[in-house]
């Protein structure tokens, strides 16, 4: 009986990627060579200066040549061989026209060569190309496999342009403007030695835009590899923040546009400082700058006002400011920590939309209603997320959750909640106050204390009530100061009094947990749920 035979699978170790191969040596080398590339240099097109407003005034603008210079291309591809028969050349991008002329190989030429107009038309758009004068040419000798292994622009090219043409001749033409000619060199440089020689932001910033309109990737990544190592300023971080509206290969700059974005968000962390320059900064910058976690800013609240300040500057008609608030700008805020008192003014706000705002407002009190288990799971789930509403920032005054009753006394219940990192950064003598809250018509606030014990000289929590001041209205007030204790987390009361209440006035307990302060952030330390230590305070007003 014959035995099976059985093949078993061979196991091929993973080698790791072999570097870039360098072809330097055989730049502009007939040696190495199998086409020319003859290049004509066209004059500059003049920017007047209604162009440069019409950019400054228009947000969409970089979006919207994107959009045309698309669509341009399409028509290039779809009338490829008549362009390359009339020698069609588009304004604002080159074309691709493969010479029929053998004897155009001289590496300049006299710069009065004339060219025609053309007349293309794709679906109900009229396409019309104004040709112009040619400065100058240059030839360089080119291997068509290495730039078509780079360059799928170059890979067409060489595979399907020239044969659509029918001819033979082995020279292939672009058509640049004379301000892209050095990028153009250096791109063709980084196509063969993976370098570059150029090291200015402005050089590198012209290379990757020449490297997107002849789709070398590698190029882009290179060159936004390089700007982002750069001394970066707010107007480069503006520029790069752009730059996805006006180019294709758009995942080759976001390397690039997340460091302007970590630079803005850096450059602005102390927001109360630099608001008046902030309400200037465009849409990309202002979404950059409160999309952070780590800005240090008094409360939520201000972040609402800044974004309603910015927009209705920036946006004068009411429609336009609306759509954009509902569009951009309502995500870079993050209502659950907003005070309930701004959230009633979300509601009554013209500037959004009233089926927005309502939605924006429930989720905030739902949140605010959560367990604080639930608060950190959504935090958690958020923390990937476009919109990060669940994650708070570094506030001057913390948020505060509140339940109200009006009967039979004014009172309210305040929960606060400090992270323990935040409680670490009190020692020696720091403190961290809360959102202010109304009770009975009047603001209050909670803060808490890193002070000495007077009696037993160390360092202990504290906890304190206060009273905004406005004007001379007293208040009588009954106040419970409460923690939650383990293992049965549930709050225990730690002090309680009554106090008569007068602008600017507070109250409260040097020690309140009655233990010295390495005892209440030991790691075993009972206080902290989570690394959360949650206080309250019950307030009822005497009349």
């Amino acid at each position: 009986m014959t035995e099976a035979k059985v093949d078993h699978p061979i196991t091929v170790p993973e080698t790791p990627p072999s570097p870039e191969l360098d072809f330097t040596f055989a730049f502009n080398d007939p040696n190495f060579s199998d086409r020319v590339l003859r290049i004509e240099i066209l004059p500059d097109i003049p920017v007047s200066q209604s162009d440069v407003e019409a950019y400054v005034s228009n947000s969409d603008w970089g979006h919207n040549r994107k959009r045309r210079r698309a669509e341009t291309e399409d028509i290039v591809v779809q009338c490829e061989e008549q362009v390359l028969h009339c020698n069609m050349l588009d304004t604002e991008d080159f074309v691709v026209c493969e010479n029929q002329d053998e004897d155009a190989m001289a590496t300049t030429e006299s710069p009065s060569v004339s060219l025609c107009n053309c007349v293309n038309v794709k679906a109900a758009g009229i396409w019309i190309t104004d040709c112009s004068t040619v400065l100058r040419v240059e030839t360089i000798h080119i291997s068509s496999p290495i730039l078509a292994a780079k360059s799928p622009f170059f890979y067409k090219l060489f595979s399907d342009g020239m044969k659509q043409s029918g001819l033979e001749e082995r020279q292939a033409t672009l058509r640049i403007h004379e301000s892209e000619e050095a990028a153009l060199m250096d791109l063709l440089n980084f196509i063969y030695g993976n370098t570059l020689s150029t090291t200015t932001a402005p050089s590198l910033l012209d290379v990757l835009k020449a490297a997107d309109k002849f789709e070398v990737e590698s190029c882009m990544r290179y060159c936004s590899r390089l700007l982002g190592q750069l001394p970066m300023t707010r107007d480069s971080a503006l520029l790069y923040l752009d730059l996805p509206s006006s180019v294709l290969m758009v995942d080759a700059v976001q390397s690039l546009t997340d460091t302007a974005k970590k630079f803005l968000a850096t450059r602005y962390r102390e927001l109360t400082k630099f608001v008046d320059e902030v309400l200037y900064l465009p849409l990309a910058g202002i979404e950059a700058v409160l999309s952070s976690d780590d800005l240090h800013v008094a409360s939520e609240d201000a972040i609402f006002d800044l974004v309603l300040k910015w927009a209705r500057l920036h946006y004068r008609n009411a429609e336009d400011r609306q759509e954009v608030i509902a569009s951009r700008l309502a995500r870079l805020i993050r209502f659950p920590f907003m005070s309930c008192r701004k959230l009633r003014k979300v509601l009554s706000c013209n500037d959004f939309d009233p089926q927005l705002s309502s939605k924006i407002v429930l989720e905030a009190l739902f949140y605010k209603s959560e367990t604080p288990y639930r608060q950190r799971l959504l935090a958690v789930e958020n923390a990937n997320a476009t919109y990060r509403g669940f994650v708070d920032r570094s506030y001057k005054y913390r948020p505060v959750k509140i339940v109200e009753f009006e009967l039979p006394h004014p009172q309210c219940i305040v929960y606060l909640d400090l992270k323990r990192e935040e409680c670490a950064r009190l020692f020696p003598a720091g403190r961290v106050y809360s959102q202010a809250f109304n009770l009975g018509g009047q603001g209050f606030f909670l803060s808490a204390h890193c002070n000495m014990d007077q009696q037993n000289s160390f360092q202990c929590l504290g906890l304190f009530l206060g009273m905004q001041e406005k004007g001379s209205v007293s208040f009588v007030v009954d106040y419970e100061f409460s923690v939650r204790v383990k293992p049965e987390e549930e709050f225990q009361s730690k002090h309680k009094g009554t106090y008569t209440f007068t602008g600017g006035k507070a109250v409260g307990y040097r020690n309140l947990l009655a233990i010295p302060w390495t005892t209440f952030m030991a790691d075993d330390s009972i206080y902290f749920i989570n690394s959360v230590l949650h206080l309250q305070a019950e307030l009822i007003i005497r009349q």
